[in-house]
Formats: C-alpha cells, structure tokens, sequence
C-alpha cells in the first residue's frame, strides 16, 4: 500500500516565485489528506498533477493567513470537477467562521457537502481503514495543532518453510494463518498462527508540525515516524526574535527529532522569506550536526513512505 508525501508549498509568511506557503498532500493509496493550505497549494496541485477532487480532509494548523488563504480556492475548484463525496474541514477554533464567511462574501457556488469539526481537545480526529489521525496541541501566538497519521500493526510476516514443515496445504489455509488465525488439518492438527507467523511488525507514521516555541511535548507525539515534517522557520543567530514570535529554529526542530524515537527522516518546512538559497544551505547545515537525516524541503518535492520492516 503506497504512502507519499507531496510538498505543495515550504515557505512561511509570504509567498515567494518558488516558495509557495505551507501545504503538505499526504497520499495513502487512493485518498488524499491536505495539511494546511497556503497561497499557491493549487498551483502546486495541478503541476504534479494531483487529483484534488479525491481530498477527503484538510488538516489546519492555526488560523494564520498563511496557511489558510489557499483554501477558498480550493472550494470554488473542488465544484469544476463534479465532486461526489463530502469534503472535511478539521482544524482550530474559528476555521468554521472562516469557512462560512468565505462561502458567504464570496458568493461561491459549491456543488458537495462540506463538513467543518472545530478541535475542542487533543486525540484522534480522523479514523479511516487501517490508520487513525491524531492532533496534539502546540504553543503559538494563536490555537494551533500539530498532526500524526499512524497505520495499525500489520500481521508478522508469513514463513513458508515453516508451513511447508508442518504439512500444511497451500491455499486456504495459509491466506488463514496469514491473518492470525488458527486452523485446523484435514488430519486434525490444530496451527496456531505464532507457528508459522512472525511477531507483528509495525505501520507506518507521518508527522506534521509547524508554528510553535519548541516544546519537550512534540518529541513525544513525533515518536516512531518514518517522515516528520516540521518548521526550522529561523537560523540559530537569530532565535531570541524567533522564540518572541513563537516560532522555531532549524536546530531546533533537529533537536526535537533528536530527542525522540525512531524517527526515520526529518523534512524542515515553513521557512522565513529572508532566507536566499544560499542561505538556507547553512539552516540545514546546522540541523544536519544535531540530526543528520534532515532534508530541506522544496516545493514540489516528493517523499514516499516505506514500510520499516
């Protein structure tokens, strides 16, 4: 089962020629989860040729400009490409004002259902087949929340040999023990699955985080994800102004990674407009010392999320 991670927008505060503003599409086979939704996410969306209309939620981190401004967008287009299925809308207090105020002021004309859910406390927010999203709480100038998608355990893996040494039939029987159950033999035997199954091995997890002082709190929630995309909005010079507007340094949200549990990859995102080309090599140069898996991410980017084991 495929699950990538599309960048529809890195940069933070205003929109640059090739720095749209924070977005992030998650795929996970045939549905889609947006998180956050910047200036520009429909640009982005059309050039790597995306099926917005198949977006089941948009995730939203706080009520900032820049990270809303792409949503109404994506309403009046969500109308052009004749959408069946209910859209969700999950994010802080007053994204249901925002909505209702932009469907009202501008007149829009949306052909599906939308259904808006106010956060009123941290947890799961979103269950689907075989996953859940989750929502943890984080500290900025304004309500905002980071966000989790973290797949179920899948079965052990399933050994041949093993069954084969014990006599048992290919077919039936095998898809069976493949899913955990016992069986029983056409000459009474009773298999159990732990006989021919290994230990259950674990889903994967993505992370998305952005706008927020550092807190100890994330790295407990980040734990264990294979993709954790966060904020490194500031370099170390200057993270006096950057803790006073409760943002993050790049070092920062290393140090987080750091201080957590089996991350796999960290993608920073969300990064000031001041910063050249140039100089963002020197931001991820100084996450790089503290955790060496760290990416600088771009828009467009791509980052599939593989199974573990």
């Amino acid at each position: 089962m495929n699950l990538e991670a599309f960048i529809l927008g890195c940069g933070g505060m205003m929109p640059l020629p090739n720095r749209h503003l924070t977005s992030v599409l998650l795929r996970r086979e045939g549905e889609l989860f947006l998180f956050d939704c910047g200036e520009g996410t429909q640009v982005s969306l059309r050039r790597l040729n995306l099926r917005w209309k198949k977006i089941s939620v948009i995730f939203i981190s706080h009520m900032h400009a820049d990270h809303v401004t792409g949503i109404p967008g994506l309403l009046m287009l969500s109308s052009q490409v004749d959408r069946d299925d209910p859209l969700y809308i999950i994010g802080p207090p007053r994204i249901a004002e925002y909505i209702e105020s932009s469907r009202r002021v501008l007149d829009m004309y949306i052909n599906y259902e939308i259904i808006v859910q106010e956060i009123t406390s941290p947890g799961i927010v979103y269950k689907g087949d075989g996953f859940h999203i989750r929502c943890f709480p984080l500290s900025h100038t304004k309500p905002c929340y980071g966000y989790t998608l973290e797949e179920e355990m899948r079965p052990g893996e399933f050994f041949p040999d093993k069954a084969n040494a014990l006599n048992i039939p290919m077919g039936k029987l095998w898809g069976k023990l493949q899913k955990g159950e016992t069986v029983k033999t056409d000459d009474g035997r009773v298999i159990t699955a732990g006989e021919v199954v290994g230990a259950q091995r674990n889903g994967r997890k993505f992370s998305f985080v952005t706008d927020t002082l550092a807190i100890p709190e994330i790295s407990t929630h980040v734990i264990g994800s294979d993709l954790f995309v966060c904020e490194g909005m500031f370099a170390r010079e200057i993270a006096e102004d950057a803790h006073a507007k409760k943002h993050m340094t790049a070092e920062e949200a290393a140090r987080i990674a750091a201080a957590s549990t089996g991350i796999k990859k960290l993608a920073l995102i969300h990064y000031s407009p001041r910063y050249t080309e140039f100089e963002l090599k020197q931001i991820l140069a100084e996450a790089k010392e503290v955790f060496p898996d760290t990416v600088l991410c771009r828009d467009r980017m791509v980052f599939p999320i593989e199974y573990s084991g």
